[in-house]
């Protein structure tokens, strides 16, 4: 691993306060980690509120920082930011300009909004240390359609906003439940006019009459059980993979990024749709795929010689006390990957560190607000966080053997 390109990856970081007056022993920690690799990475969890202005596009969830924070992010050593997730348009368009400015500004290796589609499809590309790195960012929603970019045409102008994987979810019934839903739908009058006028601003889905029905915005299929999945749009994914395709053609180390808030009920299991999407992804030619959204720590895969991390949970998390659903524990703990490639971007080895927000102590304060800054994790904490981890990803062939409180992940 001494002459591979080492790239370090978190999770992700919604961050409203300034980290650079933390001043935690085992904050510092983190950062030197963080520094000792070549590239490091993480999600920018925020939009900037910046000279463009913006308007707030959402309810109790919505959020923006200044643009202090990627002065922040630079401090703790990151060099590289996706900028595609749901928070992202909480500005809306000027929002995303203010981001774009910014992040520019100071030098980060970003990728995932931009002014049009074109723009925002593009791959964040950049030379560090000799080696060319390309970034492609996505977001799979669910989002209303107005916070993805979009081209001009037809009299509409551009649409500056996140670059967009379109995923439907899909309802599965069996064959009794779907043709009762059928006579509720009929009994009520329920027609496809309906459908278009619950579902504004976005357009009407695409609905199988034969085999799906649409009521109020949810799409039941008809199916040999119950459960729920995904609908990929396939020129978005298509379009996504070629950009993928084109910077792997080129030479460059690519890492492809998702973020998605399609969670499986348990946070902790992966939906089998995004395992799918990884695959593909690396078959595409990406030598990594990233994704964040469901804010825990979940397992890492090796596939093709390529890791797959389907969430890295938070890094930064200022989020708010009222909020009951952020008091589980896991949801402020996770790992820093330190990931080392060869010269024909092959992964050679993978030091996982074991982080947690506010360090042990905090997990006993009420108060979330005062998490600010991931620790260094250590004895008791370090064991629980890896030994999950690790429970988990064997599950998924990898293999993660714990020394000293770190990961460490065996390729062969």
């Amino acid at each position: 691993m001494k002459n591979d390109f080492v790239l370090a990856v978190a999770g992700q970081s919604l961050i409203k306060r300034d980290t650079r007056q933390a001043s935690a022993p085992a904050f510092e920690e983190v950062k030197r980690l963080i520094k000792t690799a070549d590239l490091a990475f993480t999600n920018f969890e925020s939009t900037v509120i910046g000279s463009h202005g913006g308007w707030p596009l959402k309810g109790s969830f919505f959020g923006s920082s200044k643009p202090e924070m990627l002065d922040a992010l630079t401090d703790i050593g990151f060099r590289a930011l996706s900028l595609s997730n749901n928070h992202a348009f909480d500005l809306g368009p000027s929002g995303v300009l203010s981001t774009l400015d910014e992040a520019t500004r100071r030098g980060f290796l970003h990728a995932g909004i931009g002014r049009n589609v074109t723009d925002a499809a593009k791959p964040g590309i950049g030379e560090i240390d000799g080696r060319s790195v390309a970034f492609v960012a996505m977001d799979g929603g669910p989002g209303p359609d107005f916070m993805y970019a979009a081209d001009a045409g037809d009299s509409r102008p551009e649409r500056p906003g996140v670059n967009r994987i379109k995923i439907s979810q899909i309802l599965d019934v069996d064959t009794e439940a779907f043709q009762q839903l059928s006579i509720i739908r009929d009994r009520i009058g329920y027609t496809a006019v309906d459908l278009a006028n619950d579902t504004q601003p976005n357009d009407t889905p695409t609905v199988d009459p034969q085999t799906e029905i649409g009521i109020a915005g949810a799409i039941f299929r008809r199916s040999d059980r119950f459960g729920k999945t995904v609908r990929i749009d396939e020129r978005d994914f298509a379009r996504n993979l070629e950009a993928i395709s084109a910077a792997a053609n080129a030479g460059r180390l690519v890492v492809a990024y998702l973020h998605h808030h399609h969670w499986a009920s348990d946070w902790l299991q992966v939906p089998d749709w995004v395992g799918a999407f990884a695959r593909k992804c690396i078959d595409a030619g990406a030598s990594m795929f990233v994704s964040h959204g469901a804010p825990v720590l979940q397992p890492i895969e090796i596939y093709s010689e390529r890791p797959i991390f389907y969430s890295l949970g938070n890094f930064i998390f200022h989020t708010r006390s009222e909020v009951a659903t952020w008091r589980r524990r896991e949801v402020w703990e996770s790992v820093v990957g330190l990931c080392a490639f060869s010269s024909d971007n092959r992964l050679t080895g993978m030091k996982l560190y074991p982080v947690l927000i506010g360090g042990e102590e905090a997990l006993e304060d009420p108060v979330v607000e005062r998490r600010l800054v991931p620790h260094l994790a250590v004895g008791a904490s370090a064991d629980r966080i890896l030994q999950r981890l690790a429970a988990q990803s064997e599950k998924l062939g990898s293999r993660i053997e714990i020394t000293d409180g770190v990961g460490i992940l065996r390729t062969s």
